[in-house]
């Protein structure tokens, strides 16, 4: 790739803070990691290397190189880091494999970070391979701007440039795109706008799920960003939320590389596979909402971190697409008569799909990848949820994007249902509650004509559910059994249906796991109540 001239930035932490504990265990329940825990094995980022580019603390003097992390203060060896730390302009970089060392001092907000992401016992990826910490300036300069390489394939970045800046991102995105990078940053702070490098077009901006006045989109540019969200902690910053996006990533990626995807593992192990199935595994919080022409929500983006969710859909292996046409610009393009379906209501794809030629207008044609599936569960008036979510990357060396488009048709009518149509962003993303039992067409649609090349590479992730709640008398008492995933429902109880109903969860005990469900125990001559099962989104 082309060297970019090396220059000095403005790098600001996004918390002024010293020593807290690490991610509290009600977290790491809300993003689904206890429930991923129970339900499978050793899933810590066993054999991942990561990356923890660090700015100097905000309270310390500028050039006071207070960026580096004390292994003891994290739970972590002294052996699993190597730090890194260039003088300007960058031309060679001095690294050390021992704490303390030459080249930097103790930061308090590094360490939080670490806590939240690989920290022992606490973090979301407690077993990672190797840190890589680096000097925030050095990482930038000299390993993205110039064009370096790492070893890892997650980094971390709880730092942000002040300002959505189109070099930075154009920079960041040439680089994951070129070494398969997944870039995950802070979004930025409370009630302002999502700044560099979480508004990169190929890296994951993260805010905060728990708050009212999290960083916010769009981007001036007028795409959804942040991507997506996870709870606050300890001081409701994005700091301390993106290393838990950091640890799911290298969750997956750990599970990806050893199969559970399938025997793809390239594909599942793609940055933008993983982008797809995080993505497509949050849950939505209560006044989440996109349109058509933007598929993120403005604060929350995608929804709130739940790894759980994404590890199932990973397990649900990668499935192809049905069949693929060719239509003129613009022209309808309803599902065909093709009669193979895919039978993983939980799943994922990485392909390609190519500007077609239908005979008449060349590479200009609209080229449709078209997945069929059959989603009933034969249950009298049940309903479904789809969550559906496509990523590609803005290419090496490219300013723009190609145009891909998301879109579910019913099969019986070839109504639209739904669609998710952004001409500036490159996520499409879309969630139908109360779906009506059917066959249906999801369909990834890429625009011809003067794009950026005749085809692109995609990862596409899916998810259709319909969640039941079991009860039943156990002697004196009842039981509510619900599966845990997908994860995000809680049980609630009224007294009455007359209006108004009063649902309320608030002497209802939590549920505990047992045998892939969730599990809650009442006594049976408690006054007569009924119960249901609620997404957060309802």
């Amino acid at each position: 790739m082309k060297n970019l001239t090396p220059k000095i930035i403005a790098l600001t932490l996004l918390f002024v803070g010293i020593f807290f504990p690490s991610a509290h265990a009600s977290y790491l329940d809300t993003i689904g990691v206890t429930s991923l825990r129970e339900a499978t094995t050793n899933l810590d980022g066993s054999g991942i290397d990561v990356g923890q580019p660090e700015a100097d603390d905000s309270g310390s003097p500028p050039g006071t190189n207070t960026w580096e992390i004390r292994p003891n203060a994290v739970g972590q060896p002294t052996n699993l880091f190597t730090y890194f730390k260039g003088i300007a302009p960058y031309i060679s970089v001095n690294t050390a494999n021992t704490y303390p060392n030459s080249l930097g001092f103790e930061s308090g907000h590094a360490e939080i970070v670490a806590r939240n992401f690989y920290g022992f016992p606490d973090g979301v990826a407690t077993n990672v391979a190797h840190v890589d910490d680096y000097q925030a300036d050095t990482f930038y300069n000299y390993y993205i701007a110039m064009g370096h390489s790492i070893s890892e394939r997650i980094v971390n970045q709880s730092f942000t440039f002040g300002t959505n800046d189109a070099g930075v991102n154009q920079t960041y995105d040439n680089y994951a795109a070129q070494n398969n990078v997944l870039f995950i940053s802070g979004a930025g702070f409370d009630g302002q706008p999502v700044y560099s490098p979480a508004t990169c077009y190929n890296g994951l901006g993260v805010g905060v799920s728990d708050v009212g006045n999290s960083p916010y989109g769009p981007t001036s540019d007028g795409r959804s960003k942040p991507d997506i969200c996870a709870p606050g902690f300890p001081d409701f910053v994005t700091s301390y939320t993106t290393p838990q996006v950091s640890g799911a990533a290298a969750i997956l990626l750990q599970a990806a590389l050893r199969g559970d995807g399938g025997s793809d593992t390239n594909s599942a192990a793609d940055m933008r596979t993983l982008k797809a199935l995080l993505l497509n595994g949050a849950v939505k919080p209560i006044g989440w909402t996109n349109s058509n022409s933007a598929p993120l929500d403005t604060h929350y983006g995608a929804g709130v971190l739940n790894v759980l969710n994404s590890y199932e859909q990973l397990a649900g292996g990668k499935n192809n697409f049905i069949s693929a046409t060719a239509i003129s610009p613009g022209d309808p393009h309803p599902p065909d008569a093709s009669t193979g379906t895919i039978s993983k209501w939980s799943g994922w794809d990485f392909n390609s799909i190519a500007s077609a030629d239908d005979g008449f207008f060349s590479t200009a044609a609209d080229g449709v990848n078209h997945y069929f599936f059959n989603v009933t569960n034969n249950l009298n008036g049940a309903n479904f949820t789809l969550t559906a979510t496509l990523v590609w990357n803005r290419q090496q060396n490219q300013t723009d994007i190609n145009h891909l488009d998301l879109f579910l048709y019913n099969c019986a009518d070839s109504n639209l249902v739904a669609c998710s149509t952004s001409l500036v962003d490159n996520v499409e993303h879309i969630f139908f509650p109360r779906l009506a039992p059917g066959r249906y067409d999801l369909q990834v649609l890429k625009h011809g004509g003067n794009f950026v090349s005749a085809s692109e590479t995609y990862a596409l992730a899916w998810e259709f559910f319909s969640q039941t709640l079991n009860v039943e008398q156990i002697g004196t008492n009842v039981a509510l059994t619900f599966p845990i995933y997908p994860a995000g429902f809680s049980v609630e109880a009224t007294t009455n249906l007359s209006p108004p109903i009063i649902w309320s969860a608030s002497d209802l005990p939590p549920p505990i796991f047992t045998n892939g469900q969730n599990f809650i125990l009442l006594n049976a001559t408690n006054p007569a109540r009924f119960f249901r099962l609620r997404e957060p989104d309802f």
